[in-house]
């Protein structure tokens, strides 16, 4: 196997990720704004209000992205009436390059990190002007390597998600960057909207991190605060989930994603996980240590033991003392040490 030398902690801003660091969690915009530069405005204030660590929108050029004729996902359309194309449908919710400008000036004023997926060649090449701390590349163009291997070389920051795709596709992805860009985060995804349970596979964003030594993070394509918590649980230092203003909005996303108010529950829930995970070191607790005393045994006489009788497995037996006396686990190095006064049963052992 491939050992590849990727960075443990990446910094996005004024963030640090990496094992022990807060999870950085992704608001994701997307493309919710609907073309309007006013309600991505308010969007990332929504964020910003919530807690979360960055907003992400996508920017592309539809000319550059998809042919015409092509048809939508099956997620994007909206009834059984709905003739618009995919083509049609992206071209309504474009940003401008200067428009993104804007935003990532507007965001910046807010202290949150602006990020943005990039889906076409000229929109990476503007973005890479703009100055952004790390870009996010879509699952879309996982396997697209010259596309992937152009972001890559910008020398930001690498955040790669990895819905649809295969193992060999995500070997080939990581082999291709690792020359050009060690500071990546590689997302676990499975890109349908919304995402079943049974099909989320968890446990892929350890196999990434153990695999090639990535931070590795997961994108949340479930409903409501959904996998999140549990993948933070699981080891994902990096979370992207989407939100809206209002779910009734029309639009390929909007119902799928969190509204206001839950994705400020959902920033709750990801800090409390936090909290819960705490370090990586095992040591008793400040809450732990009154119980301790109490709980924990000590060693006893478990017989009468005449001054000059030798400790043994006989004559000595463990007991809960209030923690006096000598912990039962040093045990063995008590037995043969010689009784200095009488003991009777019960009496704590000393050496």
């Amino acid at each position: 196997m491939t050992i590849y030398r990727f960075s443990k902690n990446v910094t996005i801003g004024k963030h640090t990720i990496g094992a022990g660091e807060p999870t950085y969690v992704i608001a994701e915009a997307g493309v919710n704004h609907n073309g309007d530069i006013a309600l991505a405005k308010k969007l990332i204030d929504t964020a910003v209000s919530a807690g979360a660590d960055a907003v992400k929108f996508q920017l592309f050029n539809t000319d550059a992205l998809i042919k015409a004729d092509v048809k939508k996902a099956a997620y994007q359309v909206g009834n059984k009436t709905d003739s618009q194309s995919q083509y049609e449908m992206l071209k309504a919710l474009e940003i401008s390059a200067d428009e993104c400008k804007v935003l990532a000036e507007y965001a910046a004023t807010k202290s949150i990190d602006f990020l943005v997926t990039p889906f076409d060649e000229p929109s990476l090449s503007f973005l890479a002007t703009l100055g952004l701390s790390a870009l996010k590349v879509s699952s879309t163009d996982l396997t697209n390597t010259p596309f992937l291997l152009n972001a890559a070389k910008i020398g930001v920051p690498i955040i790669l998600s990895t819905g649809m795709s295969e193992q060999s596709e995500v070997d080939h992805a990581i082999s291709a960057i690792h020359e050009a860009c060690k500071d990546v985060v590689l997302l676990q995804c499975t890109s349908s909207y919304p995402a079943p349970e049974a099909d989320l596979n968890l446990r892929v964003i350890r196999k990434y991190a153990e695999d090639y030594g990535v931070i590795a993070g997961y994108s949340d394509h479930t409903v409501g605060i959904g996998a999140s918590p549990y993948a933070v649980a699981a080891g994902a230092l990096v979370i992207e989930k989407h939100f809206t203003l209002d779910k009734t909005l029309p639009g390929p996303d909007h119902q799928a994603s969190l509204s206001p108010d839950e994705l400020i529950s959902f920033m709750r829930e990801i800090r409390r996980v936090d909290t819960m995970m705490g370090r990586n070191i095992k040591r008793v607790e400040l809450c732990e240590r009154e119980n301790r005393l109490s709980l924990q045994k000590c060693l006893v006489a478990s017989c009468h033991i005449e001054p000059g009788v030798a400790f043994n497995e006989s004559n000595i037996c463990a007991k809960r003392t209030g923690g006096v006396g000598i912990p039962a686990n040093y045990v063995q190095s008590v037995y043969g040490k010689l009784a200095t006064k009488l003991l009777n049963v019960g009496d704590i052992v000393n050496v």
